[in-house]
């Protein structure tokens, strides 16, 4: 029982932060040991979707076994339960404390950053490097703003786009809807879906799906064969990832760093708690984890 409430407590707290734009659930479950074995679950799942789709049902019901459905519908279960209940509180607080609330999530990901390391097993000079180069890479992409918004983009667009961005949202340090700004596919992903355009809708579901299912294999492999190198590279995704959430962005579209002019005491604290909540959530990992 102790176990299962800590799966549903992580589970809430990856919901929690994928509410905030920029921030990663793949981030808490990196920190809380459990990234692995989510991965090991998404990517038995898609195994089992790609048998049914050959037609060999026995590998089909194989694979689906292999998948811990109990682990994974706790944390589903601490995920929507954060996304329904903490929706609102987040916006609310993104439009009237963004420097504060920046600075948490701020604090946040220098934590995770902090325990990720210490998950290196064997750290080497090389592993320096890829995270440096993963790093910087990313804190330049995301310094050029949003692409172009697409008008009228086609059915290929949306599939290309929402492939895209569901392997972000497995990654610590980047989500999907900031790759959907980055690319110019952030408002006609969220038109479609309001407007309710069954056509786009099916065709994003359809990308999400096999997008997940694509990457979850190459990631599953990565990890087994390369943990050390994979690892530095997903610290470099945190890393970079940092810009965003800077607390004092600066232009019209936050992709400059402002210097820090307002709430800066408060914004000092709210960033230390942020660090010291990460170390406080790295010691939920289940025991058997």
């Amino acid at each position: 029982m102790l176990s299962a409430l800590k799966t549903y407590v992580i589970g809430f707290l990856m919901g929690s932060a994928d509410v905030v734009p920029g921030v990663s659930g793949g981030t808490i479950a990196l920190v809380t040991g459990i990234y692995e074995r989510l991965v090991a679950s998404i990517r038995s799942g898609s195994s089992a979707l790609g048998s049914l789709i050959k037609g060999d049902f026995a590998g089909t019901k194989r694979n689906l076994r292999d998948v811990e459905w109990v682990f994974v519908l706790l944390l589903l279960g601490g995920i929507f339960t954060a996304v329904l209940s903490l929706a609102h509180f987040i916006g609310v607080q993104l439009e009237e404390n963004p420097v504060i609330l920046a600075a948490g999530f701020f604090g946040l990901v220098v934590g995770s950053i902090a325990v990720a390391i210490r998950m290196i097993r064997e750290p080497a000079i090389s592993h320096l490097w890829a995270g440096l180069l993963v790093g910087v890479l990313l804190f330049v992409t995301l310094g050029l703003g949003s692409g172009d918004v697409r008008e009228s983009p086609g059915l290929l667009a949306y599939f290309g786009s929402a492939a895209l961005a569901i392997c972000a949202m497995i990654l610590p340090g980047i989500s999907g809807s900031l790759i959907l700004v980055l690319i110019g596919m952030y408002d006609s992903v969220l038109g479609a879906v309001n407007d309710r355009d069954l056509a786009a809708v099916g065709i994003l579901i359809l990308g999400a799906t096999l997008g997940l299912a694509f990457f979850s294999q190459i990631l599953h492999i990565a990890l087994r064969r390369w943990h050390d190198m994979v690892l530095a590279g997903l610290i470099g995704l945190m890393a970079g990832s940092l810009r965003i959430v800077w607390p004092w962005p600066d232009g019209v579209q936050g992709a400059g760093l402002g210097s820090p002019n307002s709430d800066v005491l408060m914004a000092l604290l709210a960033a230390v708690v942020g660090f010291g909540v990460v170390l406080a959530v790295a010691q939920l990992a289940p025991d058997e984890y």
